[in-house]
């Protein structure tokens, strides 16, 4: 697992597919900032957290889940790699985690709109983690509904269609609202932790991660 998160997590970095993440991360994150905080002159950080989870998951997650089974199957590599003395388990785990910390890496760096209001007014740290604890469990989840669909074809772009409009359908129709993850949402930017939120998130990040799983392992089979 540990040699495909490394390899999974280096082609972020020699490939544009990590700084365009973190580059719409943080323009998203700024255009909020100055819409609330420059404009308003709100110190809330858990509605920049939360509209940018709204906004920005749909475009970060779609561009680098695309391309974890989809460019494999396209570029011929996945009968080596599912032939490979690693489990299937292994690759979905490493891939999905090399993911989930590209997404830790650009948290870190909206620390940096928690200092800059820090030299005005100290916003609530307490309720600035719990938002990025939220951020992140929706993040995790969305990636690993996109690393499902991206297992179901090799087409790179039909896989970031598919899962932008699974991701956006919900919040547009009111329709799939077990995809609906911003619901799950609503209580972390104001710094509390619901456990049935939690749990719900975690358990549909499981559910995709096992059908990932079952899919590959389907097609390590008849390989």
């Amino acid at each position: 697992m540990w040699a495909v998160y490394k390899k999974e997590l280096k082609s972020y970095f020699l490939s544009p597919i990590g700084y365009i993440a973190i580059g719409i991360f943080l323009i998203i994150f700024s255009i909020i900032f100055y819409l609330t905080t420059v404009s308003m002159g709100a110190y809330d950080m858990g509605n920049l957290y939360f509209n940018t989870a709204r906004y920005g998951l749909l475009i970060i997650v779609p561009i680098i889940t695309m391309r974890m089974f989809a460019e494999e199957r396209k570029n011929g590599t996945e009968q080596l790699l599912l032939t490979s003395p690693r489990s299937i388990t292994g690759i979905v785990l490493g891939k999905f985690l090399a993911a989930v910390t590209l997404i830790v890496i650009t948290l870190l760096f909206s620390l940096v709109y928690y200092a800059i209001l820090c030299f005005f007014k100290a916003p609530n740290l307490i309720t600035t983690l719990v938002a990025i604890l939220g951020f992140l469990l929706v993040a995790m989840a969305a990636i690993s509904l996109g690393m499902f669909i991206s297992s179901l074809t090799e087409h790179q772009v039909v896989a970031a269609v598919i899962t932008i409009v699974l991701l956006f359908l919900p919040n547009l129709t009111g329709t799939l609202s077990i995809i609906d993850l911003m619901q799950l949402y609503q209580k972390f930017p104001a710094g509390l932790i619901s456990i049935n939120e939690v749990v719900c998130l975690l358990a549909f990040m499981v559910m995709f991660i096992l059908f990932t799983i079952i899919i590959m392992q389907r097609r390590k089979s008849v390989k």
